[in-house]
């Protein structure tokens, strides 16, 4: 078992830092205080011969932080030997291995391995994803399609499905949808709110970078700044869901009311009485394929 060493707070490196929710890192840090560390973070001694040395944190940036905000100098770590790069992939994969992640932790887990100059196989090997993943979410990223990849985020469309939608034109998407629809990969409420998103894409952009780009050009978006706009996106998303849910059974109501009513004879005659000798197209079709269900 490696020994255990005392070190000192303000000399570790966080090579990989990410936002956190409050709340988790809040009960960290009282867990802490309370019963102490349970397990020591892991750092790298980083090569130069300086003194006094310094660190690269592999894994337990929260326990480094709670420690740091409860005063305490020096924290318990386990030290190994790692070059500075492999200290950073050991950092992502302990972080994704540890915890359930959604597809946007995870598409920033494979930007920055990209941005370290791995291929796509290789961020696929060390993340244990399929290397076909890793190509359409960095295509997608690399397009700035924001809107497409909280979709697929959601869980609203496949990423293979995002990606087709990148790279066609308006009759291009048409016919994705109409496949993916014959498919059973796109039912019901989920080609409306697909639609809806594919109307905002067309009028408003692809997402949120370009207001980005505008007014700052030269600032690269930071993993955290990317975040934050993915799940901009995802909540419009899942408030168009919830809109559509809500029309869809008050629609049904109506049908169902309007059924049997048309079963009472009083009512049909007063509708005759009214001039009223026929229903909307749409609102008969829908009622015509509500009996056959």
């Amino acid at each position: 078992m490696r020994p255990i060493e005392m070190i000192p707070v303000d000399q570790i490196q966080v090579l990989n830092p990410r936002t956190r929710n409050a709340r988790t890192h809040r009960e960290i840090i009282e867990n802490i205080g309370k019963i102490g560390l349970k397990r020591p973070i892991t750092v790298s001694r980083r090569n130069g011969g300086g003194l006094p040395a310094r660190y690269d944190l592999v894994c337990g940036q929260g326990r480094l932080e709670a420690f740091q905000q409860l005063g305490h100098k020096e924290i318990p770590a386990f030290v190994v030997d790692a070059a500075q790069e492999r200290c950073l992939v050991m950092s992502l994969v302990e972080n994704i291995a540890r915890r359930q992640h959604t597809p946007i932790e995870l598409m920033n887990e494979i930007v920055s391995l990209g941005k370290r100059g791995y291929d796509d196989q290789r961020i696929a090997d060390k993340l244990g994803i399929s290397e076909a993943w890793v190509t359409m979410v960095l295509r997608l990223f690399e397009r700035g399609e924001e809107r497409l990849l909280a979709a697929v985020e959601t869980g609203l469309i496949p990423v293979s499905l995002a990606v087709i939608i990148a790279r066609s034109d308006d009759a291009g998407i048409q016919t994705a949808l109409a496949d993916a629809y014959t498919q059973g990969k796109l039912k019901g409420k989920k080609l409306t709110v697909l639609r809806r998103l594919l109307e905002q894409r067309s009028a408003r952009g692809k997402g949120e970078r370009k207001a980005f780009e505008g007014k700052r050009a030269s600032r690269k978006l930071s993993a955290a700044d990317m975040q934050r706009v993915y799940e901009k996106e995802v909540k419009k998303q899942q408030l168009l869901a919830r809109k559509a849910e809500f029309t869809q059974g008050r629609l049904l109501f109506v049908v169902e009311a309007l059924r049997e009513l048309l079963a009472v004879k009083p009512f049909v005659e007063l509708m005759r009485a009214e001039g009223i000798d026929s229903l909307p197209k749409a609102l008969e079709e829908r009622m015509v394929r509500r009996t056959v269900q």
